[in-house]
């Protein structure tokens, strides 16, 4: 695929747009579902760590991995954090709703 300022120009749009549209998405949520959002959010960088592992694998220029392969190791890693990271914070959420349950005595 050659990248042609058409196909650079299209890509940045959608990027934009996906920005806000999830800003929007987001910033509509009530405070009682982010948990469950959050979760969502782990299970889609979940298929990203799959995805990033089989491209990864794939043997691109007759052998020669070259760039592709630092790509899909850089999308692992970042998938990763954000995996790991996502279930931290969704523990803490998790605590803090169950601790708030504790004070009141349920």
């Amino acid at each position: 695929m050659v990248l042609t300022l058409e196909v650079l120009v299209a890509s940045v749009t959608v990027f934009v747009l996906a920005i806000f549209l999830g800003f929007e998405l987001i910033s509509k949520v009530p405070p009682t579902l982010h948990t469950p959002l959050m979760s969502g959010a782990n299970a889609i960088s979940g298929i990203t760590i799959v995805g990033a592992l089989i491209l990864s694998n794939t043997e691109f220029n007759n052998g020669d991995p070259g760039t592709a392969a630092w790509l899909a190791f850089l999308a692992l890693v970042m998938a990763t954090i954000n995996v790991v990271g996502g279930f931290m914070v969704t523990n803490r959420m998790l605590e803090m709703i169950a601790g708030k349950k504790k004070k009141r005595g349920d």
